[in-house]
């Protein structure tokens, strides 16, 4: 049999696998999507030649003629934050053995920047969309709604009709480590927070709700920093936090990263932790239960998180499951000798 020639880019295409194969390209096609109606023979005749050719199958053509799409669009506020790393690993583990590969955007915190990924990606129809929270422009929320994509929005929950979402109450959270403080008899309890993205906000709002409940809170006992997230502002923060009010008996940071900085800050300044100052963080980073004293933290279902909302998206995708679903997992206080 004759072979069709490749097209003008060089590309090897599925005309040159069937001909390879001695078979027509809509029986290799569906040899290669692995549909039962193809005879034995012939599938393995096709998958021999395509393995021999080194044929990859081109995801864009396979998913302009079956109007379906293999690619999952995950949209994360930062690759440098574990927190994203994790979750994003278990989304790959999930989605990848059953066929569908995660595109991953970046936003920076940026809902312009989110806005923009939208509008690049949604036209290439991906089969789903995960998103981290609900915070972000009308423009994007009515882009996400127009598509008819189906989508699950992560890290938070929120009881809506048509929501999908898991996540975890981050407001809880913040109580609950707030509430462990006061049982250590601490009474004057500062926040220290960086990036103030809205989930560091609902944290804040944890705390403020167990101080006012138990007639303690003191605005002037939060320190709110726009900047990124790191042990150099931890630091930074604990030392600033200790200057304007030496009584403070506790901080609590938004996060490990600066709550390991305030750490180490401590140590360096010769604060004995917890006797003058208890230090709780956040998220239960790699390394806090290494810290000098081990850090006292929330743990964060971020891997779970990516799992459950992968399997939601799964079932909204395939159509098993006939309507969103709200999922809230749970955090956990992990105690240890820094408060």
């Amino acid at each position: 049999m004759t072979r069709r020639p490749r097209r003008s880019s060089g590309r090897l295409t599925l005309a040159d696998v069937a001909g390879a194969a001695g078979v027509s390209p809509i029986t290799a096609s569906r040899a290669l999507r692995g549909e039962r109606s193809v005879d034995p023979t012939l599938a393995a005749r096709v998958h021999e030649a395509a393995e021999r050719l080194g044929y990859v199958p081109d995801p864009a053509a396979r998913a302009l003629a079956s109007q379906r799409s293999s690619q999952v669009l995950v949209l994360v506020p930062l690759l440098s934050n574990a927190l994203f790393v994790d979750l994003l690993e278990a989304v790959h583990r999930t989605l990848f053995p059953e066929g569908y590969l995660p595109l991953i955007g970046v936003t920076h915190y940026d809902s312009a920047e989110e806005e923009l990924l939208l509008r690049t990606y949604l036209p290439h129809r991906p089969a789903g969309l995960l998103v981290t929270g609900f915070d972000r422009s009308d423009a994007a929320h009515q882009l996400i709604a127009a598509s008819g994509v189906p989508c699950v929005h992560l890290m938070e929950t929120i009881h809506a009709p048509g929501m999908a979402c898991v996540g975890f109450s981050q407001t809880d959270a913040g109580a609950a480590i707030t509430s462990h403080l006061l049982s250590r008899g601490r009474r004057r309890i500062a926040f220290c927070a960086a990036q103030l993205d809205p989930r560091v906000l609902q944290r804040a709002e944890g705390y403020r709700r167990t101080l006012r409940a138990a007639g303690l809170y003191d605005p002037a006992l939060e320190l709110l920093s726009p900047e990124r997230s790191s042990i150099a502002l931890g630091a930074r923060l604990l030392e600033e936090t200790l200057q304007r009010h030496p009584d403070v008996d506790a901080i609590f940071f938004c996060n490990d990263d600066i709550a390991q900085g305030g750490l180490l800050a401590a140590n360096r300044l010769g604060l004995a932790v917890p006797a003058r100052v208890a230090i709780a963080g956040f998220n239960d980073l790699a390394g806090s239960d290494q810290m000098v004293p081990p850090l006292t933290t929330i743990r964060t279902p971020r891997a779970e998180v990516g799992r459950a909302g992968a399997a939601l998206l799964l079932g909204l995708m395939r159509g098993t499951l006939t309507a969103p679903a709200c999922e809230e997992l749970e955090y956990e206080l992990i105690v240890r000798e820094s408060t």
